[in-house]
């Protein structure tokens, strides 16, 4: 079974589903993994007609204990408060730091179709939600600080209550440490050392617990959310899922007080950018919103589902990663409502990626884009409707305008010199590193285009033909291409590549090299010890053999193209150097089994 119908395996009756997120600062991608992990398990059990809600919290009574980067001229101040009483940044529109902030990653997950209920614990707080929940653990304290003993072996004073108070005299909150409870106040003082990121003011008093005048610490803050709304299923990032982490902790502290179960945890790991985790105070790492303007919702989304969430998702944002992920995403696309042959899983993926059921259309591939995107010479909507051999439908469109836009921000964003198309007007000074081989290859390739259809199959085709008879590694014969009209080791498609250009462009360019030929034979040649193991991997799949010979000075070159029953041909070289290369012919063709009735070629001299 897919992940999300193994959690659904284990619910009975209606589920209500948590998640939440502290805004203290622009959000970073990392955490849409939570988001789009609960909405996949909310959609699976609405499919499967169990009553469902989606609740999401903003935790803005935490307080600010990290200034988001760059940002310390303006909230340095405000360290310590609740981030609901911190002003915004300059010129916000929103009322506080923790509305600036939310609002951002609640736009995205407009644009992501997640449907949640909203709530703030501001408002939690204030209106008294939990005012039951913070009395009868006030009145635990006892067993708080032994579970912290048992569970995690955290040690806790007697004198330790689990709550902060706001203190009145400050407004902070992350400095505060209550030490007595009599049922009706709590009695804190405001410590100057109680963290090192904000410094307490001293005063000491006595305050009702009651209506937002303070907050749970978040592990019994979690149990007051479970207890209250109350949650049946609630993932966690791996670091609170951890034996003896925050989440055993908090429940612990649930059974212990409550009596009660804790929620369904479905733990996740984390989600990387280009192997590196992301913090939005140190500015490392991507924020929602940049990832959300690369990736098309449908393609972000399956990026954070299609991996179970105890593994990590690791987006690599170079080229060859984007690329890969698109791909994938088509593929899935194509199996599960084109071919109609997608797996289960495969199919409740895509299901899951979906914004809404779209049916079957035709999906430009992405690097095609990225690499139109960047001829200003080519229109992209022309030139992928030609591609398709029709207009495009309303929802064809609808996706092609998304990859215009991703590719164009991939470019200015994301990739390197190294990874952008620029085509080049003259033959680039590193094209002279290219080998012999790769020089004679290029020439090879030139000679037969005239005669190839202009479109990207029959190029792409015809280029690996032409790799074969060279012969050449396929993976050098397409860096030579690259090198030679965008000064770059890889690209789009080739095919695609030459497609785009004009013959009358391409062909000069790929004949301006000379090349050595004695230089290119010897690259090309194998051994006859090699070429007879390759006839012994190969022989079933062999219909015939044709064989000529070229000769310069004294070195001569044997060439066997042999023809494979799927109807392609590969070349094999053997050389043969000294006086007598007649003799030398004779006897390779023995050793070899073919006929004496060759053929010459060009410079050349025997058969």
């Amino acid at each position: 079974m897919f992940w999300t119908e193994d959690v659904a395996a284990k619910c009975s009756g209606p589920q209500i589903i948590n998640d939440s997120k502290t805004p203290s600062g622009r959000v970073h991608v990392g955490a849409l993994r939570g988001v789009l992990i609960h909405d996949a398990i909310f959609r699976t059990l609405r499919e499967k007609g169990i009553e469902v809600k989606y609740l999401f919290g903003v935790d803005d009574y935490d307080p600010l204990d990290e200034i988001p980067a760059g940002k310390g001229e303006h909230f340095e101040k405000y360290l310590g408060q609740p981030l609901c009483n911190v002003p915004p940044p300059d010129n916000s529109p929103a009322t506080d730091m923790a509305e600036h902030y939310i609002q951002e990653f609640f736009e995205i997950f407009e644009e992501l179709g997640v449907k949640v209920e909203k709530y703030r614990m501001r408002d939690v707080y204030q209106s008294g939600h939990f005012n039951q929940a913070i009395d009868t653990i006030l009145q635990n304290a006892a067993t708080v600080r032994r579970v912290y003993k048992e569970v995690s072996n955290s040690d806790r004073p007697e004198t330790w209550y689990p709550f902060q108070a706001v203190c009145e005299n400050c407004g902070r909150i992350g400095t505060t440490e209550v030490f007595a409870y009599d049922g009706r106040e709590v009695s804190y003082r405001c410590r100057p050392d109680m963290v090192k990121w904000a410094r307490g003011c001293g005063h000491e008093g006595r305050v009702s617990p009651f209506d937002g005048k303070g907050k749970l610490p978040w592990k019994l803050e979690w149990v007051a959310k479970w207890l209250t709304f109350p949650v049946t299923i609630e993932g966690a990032g791996k670091d609170h899922s951890t034996k003896g982490g925050s989440r055993d902790v908090s429940a612990a502290c649930l059974k212990a007080i409550f009596g009660k179960e804790p929620p369904l945890n479905v733990p996740y790991e984390f989600f990387l950018v280009g192997g590196a985790k992301m913090s939005s105070s140190k500015g490392i790492g991507a924020a929602a919103r940049n990832i959300a303007d690369l990736l098309p919702p449908e393609v972000l989304r399956f990026l954070m589902i299609r991996t179970k969430p105890l593994s990590p998702v690791n987006f690599d944002v170079k080229e060859e990663g984007i690329v890969k992920l698109y791909n994938e995403f088509d593929r899935f696309l194509t199996r599960s409502v084109h071919e109609k042959n997608a797996t289960p899983d495969e199919a409740c993926v895509y299901r899951l990626s979906e914004l809404k059921p779209e049916g079957d259309y035709y999906n430009a591939n992405f690097q095609v884009v990225s690499a139109l995107v960047q001829m200003p010479h080519l229109d992209v909507i022309e030139q992928i409707t030609k591609r398709k051999g029709g207009p495009l439908t309303e929802i064809e469109q609808r996706h092609l305008d998304q990859r215009i836009a991703s590719a164009k921000t991939w470019v200015e964003n994301y990739a390197s010199e190294e990874e952008k198309t620029h085509l080049q007007e003259t033959l680039p000074a590193r094209a002279q590193e290219l080998t012999a081989a790769q020089r004679a290859f290029l020439h090879r390739l030139a000679d037969v285009l005239p005669q190839t259809p202009w479109d990207d199959d029959s190029l792409q085709t015809k280029i690996f033909e032409v790799a074969r008879l060279t012969p050449i590694d396929q993976p050098v014969a397409f860096k030579a291409i690259y090198r030679v009209l965008l000064d770059r080791e890889q690209g789009p498609k080739a095919g695609n590549l030459l497609a785009f250009l004009e013959p009358n462009f391409v062909i000069p360019r790929l004949r301006e090299l000379p090349f050595d030929t004695l230089e290119y034979w010897r690259q090309t040649a194998t051994s006859e010890e090699d070429l007879a193991k390759w006839l012994t991997q190969q022989g079933e799949k062999i219909a015939g053999s044709t064989w000529v010979t070229a000769m310069i000075d004294n070195v001569a070159a044997f060439d066997i193209t042999y023809t494979l029953k799927d109807g392609k041909r590969q070349l094999k070289r053997v050389l043969l150097e000294g006086t007598n290369v007649e003799s030398a012919t004779t006897g390779l063709l023995a050793r070899l089994n073919l006929s004496a009735g060759g053929g010459t070629a060009p410079g050349s001299l025997v058969a």
